[in-house]
């Protein structure tokens, strides 16, 4: 099977040089709080939003070096990516994230919240600094975009009458606009055409819905040590996803059971089962498909070069997660 690591080869030197400027960048006066953000960089991960950055700034540059600006912007978007990652698991109250602890769990609440708010506040530095204004409206959709996010989902917890539309631009906001709006940006300081800049933004968006589809089909296929969390957490916590959604079409009773929020013994569990012998999944997997195809003609505007092809095979990892 395809790995990010092959897929990230022609940016592989390039995540090198971001990882080791992130704690750098992110030292604070609080040791607490550059302790919190430097457990957060060495947490691993697969840099997916730092590398298409990457990925893309290489493919609209056409030959040219990489500039200090758009390794900045990598660096920037996965600040931003990661403070919003601790905000998230403290909504969540998560203890474990890519199989090391939370912030949360290791500082506290009131820490992991200073040390994501302090992440934000970076990132907006650094990127004022980039002295490009479209590129700051950019970024800044973003951040306002993960606030629209949490407080949609929280309260849609346990809605049925949720629509796919609305569980689409929920998706957007949580996860695409940053892949959207910081490829847009690197298209942008590459001074491409405006056209070009736009089917930039389209990849990223519609890779990001991928990306998001994907994830939730998971939440109900991948075992809990894969997911590093419970299976199903999702759908336990009223966040009713795309598998969820098409499955209420097909079987009624799953409606009943969310209504209730789970009250009775075994609620969960017929759920759960519920959505497995839906088609909710499978409809899932050919929405996500979908996106990642819309995705992969978005690039067609680039000329061809061993980025272009990373980002391709991009498209087709996203959906090789699912079978």
């Amino acid at each position: 099977m395809t790995t990010t690591t092959s897929i990230f080869a022609p940016v592989e030197e390039d995540l090198s040089i971001l990882v080791a400027n992130l704690t750098s960048l992110i030292q604070a006066q609080h040791p607490i709080l550059g302790a919190a953000a430097e457990h957060l960089f060495s947490a691993g991960g697969k840099r997916i939003r730092p590398a298409i950055v990457l990925l893309l700034s290489k493919a609209t540059l056409k030959g040219k070096d990489l500039t200090p600006r758009h390794r900045r912007l990598a660096e920037i978007t996965e600040m931003i990516h990661t403070a919003s990652l601790v905000h998230d698991d403290v909504v969540d109250e998560a203890q474990i994230r890519r199989q090391v602890a939370t912030v949360n769990s290791l500082f506290g609440n009131r820490v992991a919240v200073l040390a994501g708010d302090f992440l934000f506040a970076q990132s907006s530095w650094y990127l004022a600094n980039l002295d490009n204004l479209e590129v700051v409206k950019l970024l800044s959709e973003v951040i306002r975009d993960f606030a629209e996010g949490e407080i949609q989902q929280g309260l849609s917890c346990f809605d049925t009458s949720i629509t796919l539309e609305k569980y689409l631009q929920k998706s957007y906001y949580k996860t695409a606009s940053l892949m959207a709006n910081s490829g847009k940006a690197a298209a942008i300081l590459s001074n491409v055409e405006e056209e070009v800049a736009n089917e930039v933004y389209n990849y990223g968006k519609n890779l990001g819905l991928a990306f998001q589809i994907v994830d939730d089909i998971l939440d109900f296929t991948s075992p809990t040590e894969v997911l590093g969390k419970p299976a199903g957490s999702d759908l336990a916590s009223g966040n009713l996803t795309a598998p969820v959604l098409f499955a209420m079409e097909e079987k009624p009773q799953l409606k009943v059971l969310i209504e209730r929020e789970f009250s009775q013994e075994g609620d969960l569990e017929k759920a759960l089962q519920l959505v497995h012998e839906s088609n909710g999944i499978e409809r899932a997997r050919q929405l996500a498909h979908h996106y990642s195809q819309l995705a992969a003609e978005s690039l067609q505007c680039l000329p061809p070069s061993p980025a272009r092809d990373s980002l391709h095979e991009l498209t087709h990892y996203v959906v090789s997660r699912v079978k």
